[in-house]
């Protein structure tokens, strides 16, 4: 038992502190909904701290049974997920008088159980993590999903929000079958649950191989759901548009980070060289990464472009930062070379933690902008039809480009955050969106020239990933513009004539009042340093670049290299 608790600590911590705070919000206090977030706060702060200050270990950390193990890539991964989730829970922190949401989110008296959703949805993502068996694995995924489907429904109380959690449950129930099918074949044609087994069963070879490739198709199919990858990206829209804001920033990272990290393990081990272990999967394997990296990337940019609300646009935006994270996973599984490899693995990890700054870091500005209509935008049809309509309390803050065309004007500072984030996810220089690019391209680059049956393959894959930044700048430009070179919208405070059906004392009554937004504006502040520091100070970057190239999941792999010892140029060394 206590062998098992120095590996899975951080797990049984959020579950522990989550399962409370769902206890805890059964009783209708205010003081316990303001205390609820604290708690997450300092439980996700515990977490990133030890994180942050603990060493690279020499060996793999297990528990007796090697269910469950923890290295170099664990510890990475447990770090971005607290430290993007402290972020997270300041966009969700309540506001309002009477602590029951903030200008665009209203969970209600179910504070508690919100703030526990998302620690257990948190959780998931670092049991996928240490996961080293595939029904722990499978656990995983569903625990960093499942919380989310119900988040997505009370996050306000419009039929949007309940629509889009009933769209997002189904189909991810389809995907968790999908998932189940692929890890029954790689179960059935190994007769191993453990990741390490099923990896020595397929090296061997034997008359299953093509069984096995099957499923791991199968499971890249699932996967594909989780991190909003073509074909199973149709949801994203309808999703990010009709959940809160917050919870659109969660859904952006938290199901997309455990869908990569799971897609990374699987792929690791069920890699073909006879040593184990060393990435490289059949060419068909690669070829189809390719494809559905292509596909992503220019789906999601051309759904994104003629979008006339935000979230729209950033919930295709995150489609499209799918596919340029798959083309680094592409680049990873083609090529021998060591260096070239943990280059790669570097450049993905890289990703997931600067996509989730500028993503969290854009959302909160939404959260910090006022709407158009002033959050009198939809109404409770009651169940008898006698009794009046009541307005819901559907958030005060910006969804459209109307909501944001002017802002600049009222709202300088904000504005310049998400010109900040917009330039980032561009990929444009001085922020960290440019060098997660460059962290890409330059291992796809290095790919090409140490795999023949790849290598065009390759070298189309990065100046396509290239033209899909340029196309991207449309509307993430089109999206500075509004707030700065538009006028602001006629009638952005309707009055009630204009609601003609929506009573002044109603409006006053249901209108969420801002008090002081101070944890929304720390967590929007902190995601801009982020995004600016990442992207201009070069011991920083380098910081966060040596812990993503020597990430590694079992110490049996082959030494990973900091960029600056590999064949991938470092941006300056930090000696």
């Amino acid at each position: 038992m206590t062998q098992i608790f120095s590996v899975l600590w951080p797990e049984i911590l959020l579950v522990a502190v989550g399962s409370l705070l769902l206890l805890a919000g059964v009783v209708q206090s205010a003081a316990v909904r303001r205390a609820a977030p604290v708690a997450a706060l300092v439980t996700l702060g515990i977490v990133f701290v030890a994180f942050f200050n603990q060493g690279p270990l020499s060996h793999a950390d297990a528990d007796k049974w090697n269910t469950v193990s923890v290295y170099t890539f664990q510890q990475y991964v447990k770090l971005i997920a607290a430290g993007i989730g402290i972020l997270l829970m300041l966009l969700a922190w309540p506001t309002n008088d009477d602590a029951t949401g903030n200008p665009a989110i209203q969970y209600g008296h179910e504070a508690g159980e919100f703030f526990g959703l998302m620690l257990l949805s948190l959780a998931g993502i670092l049991f996928v993590a240490s996961a080293n068996d595939i029904i722990v694995l499978f656990l995983g995924i569903e625990l960093a999903s499942i919380p989310t489907y119900i988040m997505v429904s009370i996050s306000r109380p419009l039929p949007v929000a309940q629509e889009a959690g009933v769209k997002y449950f189904f189909l991810g129930a389809m995907a968790a079958a999908v998932m189940l099918f692929g890890f029954s074949y790689l179960y059935g044609t190994t007769g191993q649950t453990k990741l390490t087994e099923i990896a020595r069963v397929i090296q061997l070879g034997g008359p299953n191989h093509q069984w096995q490739m099957m499923a791991v198709i199968m499971l890249l199919a699932g996967f594909s759901f989780k991190i909003a990858a073509v074909p199973l990206h149709t949801y994203a829209g309808d999703v990010y548009q009709g959940a809160a804001t917050p919870v659109m920033a969660f859904l952006g990272f938290v199901p997309k980070t455990s869908g990569f990290v799971a897609i990374l393990k699987v792929l690791y081990f069920v890699s073909q060289t006879p040593a184990g272990g060393h990435w490289v999967v059949p060419t068909t394997i690669a070829r189809f990464l390719w494809v559905i990296a292509v596909l992503t990337m220019f789906v999601g940019n051309f759904l994104g472009v003629p979008q006339q609300n935000v979230k729209r646009v950033l919930a295709y935006s995150s489609v499209t930062h799918t596919g340029y994270m798959l083309c680094g996973v592409t680049a990873l599984v083609s090529t021998p070379d060591p260096h070239v490899q943990a280059a790669a693995l570097g450049g993905v990890l890289f990703y997931l933690a600067a996509y989730g700054i500028m993503n969290t870091g854009a959302a909160g500005v939404l959260i910090l902008l006022p709407s158009r209509d002033g959050g009198i935008a939809g109404y409770l049809e009651p169940a008898d039809p006698e009794t009046p309509k009541v307005a819901a309390a559907t958030g005060t803050s910006a969804e459209t480009f109307d909501d944001i065309a002017g802002q600049s004007r009222r709202h300088l500072f904000v504005c310049i955050a998400m010109a900040i984030f917009c330039w980032s996810l561009t990929g444009l220089p001085f922020t960290v969106g440019f060098f997660a690019k460059f962290y890409l391209i330059w291992p796809i680059w290095q790919a090409s020239h140490t795999n023949p049956a790849m290598s065009r393959w390759l070298v189309w894959l990065g100046v396509l990933l290239v033209v899909n930044a340029a196309i991207s700048a449309g509307y993430y430009l089109r999206i500075i513009g509004a707030m700065f070179l538009r006028g602001e919208s006629a009638g952005s405070v309707p009055s009630p004539e204009v609601h003609p059906e929506h009573p002044a004392h109603l409006e006053q009554h249901h209108r969420i009042p801002i008090l002081h937004p101070v944890p929304i504006v720390a967590g929007v502040a902190l995601a801009a340093l982020g995004t600016l520091l990442l992207g201009v100070d070069f011991p920083a970057i380098n910081h966060l670049s040596r812990r993503t190239t020597s990430a590694r999941i079992e110490p049996e792999a082959t030494p990973a290299s900091h960029v600056a010892n590999a064949d991938t140029p470092a941006v300056v060394s930090s000696r």
